[in-house]
């Protein structure tokens, strides 16, 4: 028996091979019905897992009943006792609707906290604890673990039908084999036929061959059988009848809008076609050709739409990575004021508004990048948080310290001592600005405080010295008149008559009394400036002359602050460090030069006379370092 089955089974002709059916065009992953199960039991609330566009269509257009929670949690322990085939998709579909109601009561608390915290949140919002959730989690688990058992035993069970359906098969082939007996054993076929039909539920990689085979096997069959010719043209016209019929309702499903449902239904029609016996010889390849042309259609348009699905999750996929790049791009070292912190916060939530709007992904990418969203947003919140604890540390120290200014400033309110006290209160203001922000609650009353003592102390000195001002202002224009004076010296007087005028100019300026503060700098760069004009002019070395002018100059700058002499001192400190450079550099260069030519003689004394000049400059600016340090004494 052996022998004859070898026989037969090698010889099958490939006549139908091209069929579309099963593993030919597949149906995606995200939508295979053993695939929709609650594999998972992970939360996902603020983006429930992407499902089949078929599930997902239909749970749109059906009526969903009003669920709560504690409800939902109840009917899916309930589920998990019956049939895994009858309850697996109100399983899927409760545990959808039940996320669905946590996130928005995690966003109607969200919403409440953000209400009552507006000014200024103490901590980051943090969504009170779902206790419903691990009873859901443990049912949903249960369940998983019955799916698995159910999914197990009907694999086996499949496993076990290929078994029996090859062996009709095979018993089959051995009536086709058995040429001399075969008008015998006509029924004994029938039956086997209708055997192997009856057998139905086997595993899809095998069904295209396993109905490959019986088809050639049944051709065979009705080649080689010598009964009534009647009877078996009666049989071929009607399968011809049929599988027209099957092609005319293939061809009809072209271009139907639910290409979903019509590719089902092209399944339901190949089905039907295995079952449905050959026509005449002549005619088989033209009817098997007309239904796979049909087939072909639906099978393109159905893969089609799935690679447009495809194509929107990648572009999904995409704008989703812009977003989580957008929000990891942020530098939050830079943020350095609530109102910075905030800025950005307002920014992420319209990312996190913009992230609900994109469209479904890949169920392989879906958690990873929701993943990466979410994570990226709890470190910007958490830095967020740090942050808000650092600066209210500051605050408070901030806090302290501006209340002892604001202390010092009314401890010195009643001073009568005008210029020091003035210069207490602006060294106290510029520390004010030093002083980082206080809480918003403190920083108008504090502020208030401090300037209310700077203005009192202010306006007192402003009436107290209101007559000193009109003088001050008097001697401002006496002064501004020698300075013009200084200016307006005729250019034809000796070098002696021009001395002399303008030692009577620098007495006259010592004899004038105080001017406006703001006006003190200034005015003495101005005197200062037209006296060197006139000594270079006239080519005046006294240097007595000289110091007159810088004593003046010194009086008027001991009238204002201290650091303004430590200032000056500082700077012809640096005058004459650069001068003894230079005059280091001079001597040095004297050594080069041989003064036999006459052109080496007329550098030297050029350089000596540099030298003379150097060293009076020097000494110059030396006893005017010493007449500031007497002053500062």
């Amino acid at each position: 028996m052996t022998e004859q089955k070898e026989s037969v089974l090698p010889e099958m002709r490939n006549e139908e091979e091209d069929i579309v059916m099963g593993g030919t065009a597949t149906e995606p992953e995200a939508s295979h019905p053993e695939n929709n199960g609650t594999d998972s039991t992970e939360e996902f609330a603020a983006e429930p897992e992407a499902e089949g566009e078929t599930a997902a269509l239909a749970r749109d257009n059906e009526t969903k009943p009003e669920y709560t929670r504690p409800q939902i949690v109840e009917r899916v322990e309930k589920l998990v006792n019956s049939s895994v085939e009858e309850v697996k998709d109100e399983i899927e579909h409760l545990k959808q609707i039940y996320y669905k109601l946590r996130k928005q009561e995690v966003e109607a608390e969200k919403a409440e906290y953000e209400a009552g915290n507006q000014a200024e949140p103490e901590e980051p919002f943090v969504p009170s604890p779902d206790v419903l959730e691990e009873r859901l989690k443990s049912a949903l688990q249960t369940f998983k673990e019955k799916k698995a058992r159910f999914l197990a035993e009907q694999e086996e069970r499949r496993n076990r039908n290929l078994e029996r359906k090859q062996a009709v098969l095979n018993e089959m082939a051995e009536i086709v084999n058995d040429s001399d007996n075969i008008n015998k054993r006509y029924n004994e076929f029938q039956q086997l036929q209708q055997a192997f039909k009856e057998i139905t539920d086997i595993p899809a990689p095998a069904v295209n061959q396993m109905w490959k085979n019986f088809q050639h096997c049944v051709e065979q069959f009705y080649d080689m059988l010598k009964i009534n010719k009647e009877l078996r043209d009666y049989d071929f016209k009607k399968n011809l009848e049929q599988k027209t019929a099957l092609c005319n309702a293939a061809e009809a499903l072209a271009g139907q809008k639910d290409i979903i449902a019509a590719f089902k239904e092209l399944q339901r029609l190949h089905e039907e076609w295995r079952n449905t016996g050959p026509v005449e010889r002549e005619l088989r390849e033209q009817i098997w050709t007309r239904f796979k042309n049909a087939s072909t259609v639906i099978s393109k348009e159905y893969q089609a739409h799935f690679e447009a699905i495809k194509e929107k999750e990648k572009e999904s996929e995409e704008a989703k990575i812009k977003l989580c790049e957008k929000i990891e791009a942020i530098d939050t070292d830079a943020l350095k004021s609530f109102q910075a912190w905030e800025d950005k916060t307002k920014e992420i939530v319209e990312i996190q508004a913009e992230w609900k709007k994109t469209g479904y992904t890949s169920r392989k990418k879906s958690n990873q990048l929701y993943e990466r969203f979410r994570n990226a947003c709890d470190i910007f919140f958490k830095k967020k948080s740090e942050y808000y604890k650092t600066v209210k540390t500051e605050f408070a120290k901030n806090l302290e310290q501006k209340r002892a200014l604001c202390e010092k400033a009314e401890e010195m309110k009643e001073s009568t001592d005008w210029q020091k006290a003035t210069e207490k209160y602006i060294a106290l203001q510029k520390e004010w600005k030093t002083v980082g922000a206080v809480p918003r609650k403190y920083s108008d009353a504090l502020w208030k405080r401090f300037i209310g003592a700077c203005d009192y102390f202010f306006e007192r000195k402003a009436k107290e010295t209101a007559g000193q001002m009109e003088a001050e202002k008097a001697n401002l224009e006496a002064k501004r008149a020698l300075i013009e004076k200084i200016s307006a010296i005729n250019s034809d007087l000796d070098v002696k008559e021009a001395e002399n005028e303008l030692r009577t100019i620098i007495a006259e300026w010592n004899s004038i009394g105080f001017v406006p503060f703001k006006e003190k700098d200034k005015l003495n760069k101005a005197f200062k400036a037209a006296l060197d004009e006139q000594f270079e002019k006239f080519n005046i070395q006294n240097r007595n002359a000289k110091l007159s002018a810088f004593a003046s100059a010194i009086k008027d700058i001991s009238g204002g602050s201290g650091s303004k002499l430590q200032s000056e001192r500082d700077r012809l400190l640096r005058t004459y460090d650069r001068m003894k450079a230079e005059l280091q550099t001079c001597e040095n260069n004297m050594g080069f030069f041989n003064i036999s030519s006459k052109q080496g003689n007329s550098i030297v004394k050029e350089i000596e006379r540099k030298i003379k000049k150097l060293k009076d400059d020097m000494q110059l600016i030396a006893q005017k370092i010493e007449m500031i340090d007497e002053s500062m004494k």
